[in-house]
Formats: structure tokens, sequence, C-alpha cells
């Protein structure tokens, strides 16, 4: 590979903006020396539904909830999140 050009120092963020939308990375980065990196606290991403619930079920739902100490739509999730990986995990099989 040839000779990496240096980096620019930046004053500001609109600066390193500028000059990253004008040049070339490959010039000034060695990409055959990156590593890989993992973000693990980063949340996943989510996305908003609506969803019909018979009033007994989202009731005994809120009740179990309640006995844990924790919202009622976070225990859905732990419970759909179980369900989900229990049937992935049988139809893998």
């Amino acid at each position: 590979m040839s000779k990496l050009k240096k980096i620019p120092k930046f004053k500001t963020e609109e600066q390193e903006f500028e000059f990253w939308s004008t040049h070339d990375s490959t010039e000034h980065i060695d990409y055959s020396k990156a590593k890989k990196v993992l973000f693990s606290n980063l949340k996943p991403s989510t996305r908003t539904i609506s969803i019909r619930l018979p009033e007994s079920l989202l009731e005994h739902l809120k009740m179990l909830a309640n006995k844990r100490d924790i919202p009622y739509q976070s225990l859905l999730k732990i419970f759909l999140i179980e369900k989900v990986e229990e049937e992935l995990q049988s139809t893998a099989k």
C-alpha cells in the first residue's frame, strides 16, 4: 500500500465534516489493520406498535408485573422474547 496521507487536526466538527465530505478516507486510513469492535452497551432499535389485547389478559399482565415490580410493557416484552426464543429453538431441531 502506498504511503498514507496525514489526517489534519480539526478545530470544529463542521471542519471535520467538510473534510471527510470531500476526501477519500482510504487515502488516510489503512483499513487492513482495522479491528472488529462490539458495542455491547448500545440499545437495540425499537419500533412502536399497537396491539389489541383482551382486557382480562391486560389486567392479569399488570397484576403479574406489579408482583415483579416492573412495568407491564416490560413484562410483556420479556414474555415475548422468551416465547420467540423457545419457538426458534424448537423449529431449529
